[in-house]
């Protein structure tokens, strides 16, 4: 399986490309600021054909880029209804300071919808470029956060994680449609009921993996007694 991912723009997002290998179809993960001369190259050097965008959720570091790469490689956009309304009002999801900081950046405001959007659904399964994506509902970082694990054969399965979780720390929940209390929610349904063997992509910095996290993470420390899956239990 194809991995590849770098971060993007002023926040350092992390746009994920994956693939079941070089020569295939391909799905973009959140491709946010400054993230389409990544794309184009990662594309170019494996041989890849973009099929679908997926996002994780609606805020702007996220799906800066969302018009152009699904319009300049003409595929569809996956999002949850609790934050397609983002795509075209992305500033509706952000601080004062965040709106101040890009009050000056040429085409701030040119945001829309690509012409094919697609909702899912928490628990959908995607069947895109040979591979099956799980769609978890997580919200609290935003109203429409939304995990995707894959589990394949012969692979070590893998969470897209967003911004609901990072190594060592998790999303802030003080933008507006945050909520601490669902983010806690999500992180123990969602995060505590996956194997420790698990790789997780953040949104944000360096990988991981849902064992790390549940032995070092502060903000899981306070879940895991309660939430803690049997051993070998899987998702």
């Amino acid at each position: 399986m194809l991995i590849a991912g770098f971060p993007a723009g002023p926040f350092g997002t992390n746009c994920w490309i994956l693939a079941p290998g070089a020569n295939s179809e391909a799905v973009i993960i959140d491709p946010g600021m400054d993230s389409r001369a990544g794309i184009e190259q990662v594309v170019s050097e494996h041989h890849l054909n973009p099929v679908a965008v997926v996002l994780t959720h609606g805020h702007l570091d996220h799906m800066w880029s969302v018009l152009p790469v699904c319009e300049g490689y003409d595929i569809p956009a996956w999002i949850h209804p609790g934050d397609r309304a983002l795509l075209a009002d992305p500033w509706a999801g952000v601080s004062g300071e965040t709106r101040m900081m890009f009050a000056s950046v040429v085409g701030a405001t040119d945001f829309a919808e690509p012409s094919d959007v697609r909702e899912l659904a928490d628990g959908s399964l995607l069947e895109i470029a040979g591979m099956t994506f799980t769609a978890d509902h997580a919200p609290g970082h935003t109203p429409g956060s939304t995990a995707f694990r894959l589990m394949q054969t012969g692979a070590e399965p893998l969470m897209l994680s967003g911004d609901l979780l990072f190594a060592g720390a998790i999303g802030r929940t003080d933008l507006p449609g945050g909520d601490h209390a669902a983010m806690l929610d999500s992180l123990a349904r969602v995060v505590l009921t996956q194997p420790d063997e698990m790789l997780v992509l953040p949104g944000h910095g360096e990988t991981t993996t849902i064992g790390a996290e549940r032995r070092v993470n502060p903000f899981l420390q306070g879940l895991a007694d309660v939430q803690r899956p049997a051993p070998g239990a899987g998702a």
